[in-house]
């Protein structure tokens, strides 16, 4: 179960944009190019938000990735993480890949463990990777776990509903 890259369809972006389920070894768009999708599959997940970024070594479908949306640049993210944070849609494995990152809407995304619902989500020491297991420092503000479930396609997985999450190092102040 979980909605699949192909099973959304932009609604809101430039006229010929490249599919969201696709990869291209072509920049087709700005870096930074936000669209807004709908999920036409039976998950019926609506509406959510895709930023158009270059890949990674080792990026894979449902990894969680930071992005600075000027360059394009992503990286897995990972513990101590500071940077804007989404789930990549496709197998974005390399450099030369271009594709959609998903940072707002119904996401299905890697976790090391079963996710609990309504779960905080923190980074984690396995790149690209994610869990409810506190940490000081790593939490992912904008980002909540919502299945309490899994999804097992190829790997361990959770559904999450995010909203332009973001990682900072911001620990309390000492007092």
């Amino acid at each position: 179960m979980g909605v699949t890259a192909g099973t959304w369809v932009i609604t809101d972006g430039p006229v010929g944009a490249q599919p969201i389920a696709d990869v291209s070894t072509v920049q087709n768009h700005p870096f930074g190019t936000i669209v807004k999708a709908k999920d036409t599959g039976s998950t019926a997940y609506g509406e959510a938000e895709f930023i158009y970024v270059k890949g990674v070594a080792s990026g894979a479908t449902k990894a969680w990735a930071g992005y600075r949306s000027k360059a394009g640049l992503t990286t897995l993210a990972v513990a101590n993480m500071n940077e804007s944070i989404g789930i990549m849609v496709s197998t974005l494995d390399a450099t030369t890949d271009f594709g959609w990152l998903q940072i707002k809407g119904r996401a299905i995304g890697k976790a090391l463990t079963a996710f609990a619902d309504n779960g905080v989500v923190y980074l984690t020491a396995t790149a690209g990777s994610i869990d409810d297991a506190s940490v000081a420092g790593d939490v992912v503000t904008g980002a909540i776990g919502r299945n309490g479930g899994t999804h097992t396609i190829g790997d361990l997985a959770g559904e999450f509903e995010i909203n332009r999450p973001f990682a900072g190092q911001r620990l309390a102040p000492a007092g």
